[in-house]
């Protein structure tokens, strides 16, 4: 985001924010400054998540460790909010894609079929990885019962290539991507695998027919399980209250439109005069007055600021006037009519993250280039 971008940002900000605190806003002006700044946010509408009640769904750790680190290296003048450093890959959106497949009981285990959505990438996205996360859960009898001795889980995954007809051989239909043993503990076991590949050849139309994820217990037998919990030995899920499987795609892309090569800016907030001179002033941007807090997660606003004031002459060295400001200050001094004082603009600006749920409830952690104003000048 240039600083021209950021200054026209500030502004629909301070718009929108003035809008929704009147008595009786005009509908249509509300929804253009909205449409406006969303779209400076590179989403296309507003989130609408399914649940309205952001703190009672679950958000991953993960997003909340980097949502943090990237708010302390903001504050240690060490961000870059166009690199992933926890993955080592450039981007500046996460997302925690959710399953959308369904079980299907088999005669001897648990086949079940995931489905990741990835029309929740934009096409000018790039993708930079993928990393699926399979987390297994053990219910609390079978883990105090059956975890005596050594146990455990064959699991096998395949990638689904074409859609199956009824009557055909599925095995044909299918390419393997993983299998591997997976011993049984108490706490939750993971298993991840890098899908980057096969994630960019899901967003082509018609290319995208999900896994197969199939698991069969090692030196279990039917009759154990069948005392524990008669009638449920196909999906061997004992515990009703935990799910065996919860399985996620973890999408790392990069928006070349809002992440350009730029010499790195230090976020240092500078005091703020109520002087008529050019000056960085404070606005304060609060999601919950905007009626945003059902799918902004964190932060609950954050000090955008903005810049206003006169550029006069002479342009003294704290107004960081350009050459060509101070001659366009002195040509207007000379013929105020005829030519304009220099503009008041952002000349050093710093990112900020923001975790939230889109339309699909999705987990997203998003960076942002040059979204505080720290410092302004006459340009």
């Amino acid at each position: 985001m240039r600083p021209c971008v950021a200054r026209v940002v500030a502004c629909v900000l301070l718009a929108f924010c003035l809008l929704s605190t009147r008595s009786a806003p005009s509908p249509g002006d509300l929804n253009a400054q909205e449409r406006l700044f969303l779209s400076s946010l590179g989403l296309s509408s507003r989130p609408r998540p399914a649940d309205s009640r952001p703190q009672r769904r679950h958000v991953p750790s993960a997003l909340w460790r980097m949502f943090r680190s990237s708010e302390h290296r903001k504050k240690a003048q060490d961000s870059d909010p166009c690199t992933v450093a926890e993955y080592g890959v450039k981007g500046n959106i996460i997302r925690y894609v959710q399953d959308q497949g369904g079980e299907v009981p088999s005669w001897n285990g648990l086949e079940k079929q995931l489905f990741f959505n990835m029309s929740v990438l934009q096409p000018v996205e790039q993708l930079t990885l993928a990393r699926l996360e399979v987390r297994f859960h053990w219910g609390p009898l079978l883990s105090s019962e059956l975890l005596s001795s050594d146990r455990g889980l064959s699991v096998t995954l395949y990638r689904v290539i074409r859609a199956t007809l009824k009557g055909a051989d599925r095995q044909t239909n299918r390419r393997l991507l993983l299998s591997q043993s997976v011993q049984l503990q108490p706490e939750s076991t993971a298993v991840t695998l890098d899908l980057t590949s096969v994630a960019e050849s899901w967003r082509k139309p018609g290319r995208n027919y999900g896994l197969v994820l199939e698991m069969v217990p090692l030196s279990i037998h039917p009759e154990e399980l069948l005392a524990f919990h008669p009638g449920r030995f196909c999906s061997v899920q004992l515990d009703l209250s935990l799910p065996l499987v919860q399985s996620s795609l973890v999408l790392v892309s990069l928006n070349p439109e809002q992440c350009r090569s730029r010499q790195r800016r230090s976020a240092v907030h500078l005091p703020v005069s109520p002087s008529n001179v050019c000056r960085a002033r404070r606005l304060y941007i609060d999601f919950k007055d905007v009626g945003w807090q059902d799918w902004i997660i964190a932060p609950q606003g954050y000090m955008a600021n903005y810049c206003h004031g006169e550029c006069p002459f002479p342009l003294s060295e704290t107004l960081n006037g350009t050459n060509h400001a101070i001659l366009q200050t002195l040509v207007h001094s000379l013929d105020p009519q005829g030519t304009p004082q220099p503009c008041c603009v952002p000349i050093r600006l710093s990112p900020i993250s923001m975790l939230y749920y889109d339309n699909n409830d999705n987990v997203v952690l998003r960076h942002y280039q040059d979204m505080v104003v720290d410092e302004c000048g006459c340009r």
